[in-house]
C-alpha cells in the first residue's frame, strides 16, 4: 500500500538544489489540495506551500517563495518540490499530505533535507 511516499532528499551546500518527490496513494490525493510541509529539529511541523486541484494554483510560506516550486501530476498521483537556493534555514524533515488533512490520518515517512557547507 503506497499512502505517502517522499523520496529525494539529501545533503546540500547552501545555494543548491533539491527536487522532492512524493508519490501519494489516490484516494488520498484525487480531488484535493496537496501539500509540503516540514519540521526542523525541535519545531514544530509548517507548512512549506500547496497546490489546488484542478486549477493547480499555488501558494507558499514567505520564507520559501521565489525559491520552492510546487507542482502535481496528477495520472501518477505524484507531488513534486523544487527547491531553489536552499538556505540552511531549510533544513528539516519534508512530508507530503493533504492540504485539509484531519487528526490521526496519516504521515508518510519524511525525506531528510540538509543544508550545510
Amino acid at each position: 500500500q503506497v499512502q505517502l511516499v517522499e523520496s529525494g532528499g539529501g545533503l546540500v551546500q547552501p545555494g543548491g538544489s533539491l527536487r522532492l518527490s512524493c508519490v501519494v496513494s489516490r484516494n488520498i490525493f484525487d480531488g484535493n489540495s496537496m501539500a509540503w510541509y516540514r519540521q526542523a529539529p525541535g519545531k514544530q511541523r509548517e507548512l512549506v506551500g500547496w497546490i489546488t486541484s484542478g486549477t493547480d494554483k499555488t501558494y507558499y510560506l514567505a520564507s520559501v517563495k521565489g525559491r520552492f516550486t510546487i507542482s502535481r501530476d496528477d495520472a501518477k498521483n505524484t507531488l513534486a518540490l523544487q527547491m531553489n537556493n536552499l538556505k540552511p534555514e531549510d533544513t528539516a524533515v519534508y512530508y507530503c499530505n493533504k492540504i485539509n488533512r484531519a487528526p490521526g490520518d496519516p504521515w508518510g515517512q519524511g525525506t531528510q533535507v540538509t543544508v550545510s557547507s
